[in-house]
């Protein structure tokens, strides 16, 4: 009997093996981003050693067939991202993108990717436009999105009685996303919007954007904008007094951001993200690790890459195949758990549904090491703060 079920187990294994394929021998994933420009700091070269760091921790290999990673600038462009991504399925063979900085640059490779049958994970293009009418079956917006962050951080305001509020906003599909995600929460929860101002991508001079939300006398100037384009708007508000008056509050900001303005400038800030280094002792043991090899914390768009190309290549081992429509039929039924993602649900949408965390920048007398920026003042839990499923998107019907 026992020699009955081992032969069972061992015919069951072989036809595992067996049926275990990896297209063209070799799994094979792309970081696409910003290695250059605005958006640099926040993703860059640190979204490829945490993607490199993943593969590591997968001992280089899956379904003993090795992984190899390629990278490249789309310079925050969609025609670029598109051509670039293109040749990456047709000649490089590339089987999952990620990253993406600026949501345009993902939107325009989502449905080449779908064409060819590729998988596509943003982590830092975080429009909610992906989980809508433009939504696909074969993308994971990884870290989080324009509503969650939004959510978090307008609810927390409002209740705190910050009422009225003015926006400055970037002016294409990311900045855009997130004004509306934070208009509809903030009036949700009673509060109003008196103004907005748009701003050319990138901004260097925020100056007549500001003056006018400060006559607004708005309780909150809220800033939906990314990258440096944060890190100037908040400098020059604090060199007009804005900050002593009105509550300037920053929709996305990362922890490379609050690098660059200071803890003298930044501080009381409320924010929400959906990930800190210095969360718990998980988070802290990988940061760590990433900051030996490029010598500063993680923002929460680079550490998404790494989880997204960890449990990526997870999925591929427990599916059997690198085939893109069983891998992401597999990270669905996956929760998602690990040094950056807590409690991850991939939903039908595209939506990674994970716990999110509200934080509050530091005084600089509170702050006791170099990269102690946050106070957490809550977790937030995914159901709470992300966004319902939008009937736009309709995977499964119209040939999707």
């Amino acid at each position: 009997m026992h020699f009955k079920k081992l032969s069972a187990c061992l015919m069951t294994g072989a036809a595992l093996a067996a049926h275990a394929q990896v297209s063209d021998d070799v799994v094979k994933i792309g970081v696409l981003n910003d290695l250059s420009g605005i958006y640099s700091d926040l993703a860059g070269q640190g979204s490829v050693t945490a993607a490199r760091m993943a593969i590591e921790e997968m001992g280089g290999k899956v379904l003993g067939k090795p992984v190899e990673l390629v990278f490249a600038d789309h310079q925050n462009k969609p025609d670029v991202a598109a051509n670039l991504a293109r040749g990456w399925f047709d000649q490089g063979k590339v089987d999952m993108v990620t990253d993406f900085p600026t949501a345009s640059t993902a939107l325009a490779v989502m449905e080449i990717a779908k064409q060819k049958n590729r998988i596509v994970m943003p982590s830092s293009g975080l429009a909610t436009a992906i989980l809508g009418e433009k939504c696909t079956p074969l993308t994971a917006q990884w870290t989080t999105n324009t509503y969650a962050l939004a959510a978090g951080t307008a609810r927390a305001l409002v209740k705190d009685g910050k009422k009225s509020w003015y926006f400055i906003t970037a002016d294409y599909t990311f900045g855009h996303s997130l004004e509306k995600d934070a208009t509809d929460v903030i009036k949700a929860d009673g509060g109003t919007v008196v103004g907005s101002s748009r701003h050319p991508f990138p901004g260097n001079d925020f100056s007549s954007f500001l003056l006018k939300a400060q006559a607004s006398k708005a309780d909150v100037i809220a800033l939906a904008n990314a990258g440096n384009d944060t890190v100037n708007a908040i400098k020059q508000a604090n060199e007009y007094g804005i900050t002593r008056k009105q509550v300037v509050a920053p929709l996305l900001t990362y922890i490379s951001d609050v690098h660059s303005i200071g803890l003298e400038k930044a501080q009381g800030m409320y924010l929400s993200e959906a990930f800190y280094w210095d969360f718990d002792d998980r988070s802290r043991a990988w940061s760590k690790k990433f900051f030996d090899k490029q010598k500063r914390m993680p923002t929460a768009a680079q550490a998404g890459v790494y989880s997204a190309t960890l449990n990526y290549l997870k999925a591929i081992q427990a599916a059997g195949t690198d085939e893109a429509k069983a891998v992401m039929a597999q990270l669905r039924k996956m929760t998602i758990d690990d040094a950056v993602i807590r409690n991850g649900k991939l939903r039908e949408d595209g939506a990674l549904v994970h716990d999110m965390l509200l934080l509050q920048v530091k005084t600089p007398a509170e702050s006791k090491a170099p990269w102690d920026y946050y106070k957490v003042k809550s977790v937030l839990k995914g159901a709470d703060v992300y966004p319902p499923l939008n009937p736009a998107c309709q995977i499964g019907q119209n040939g999707k």
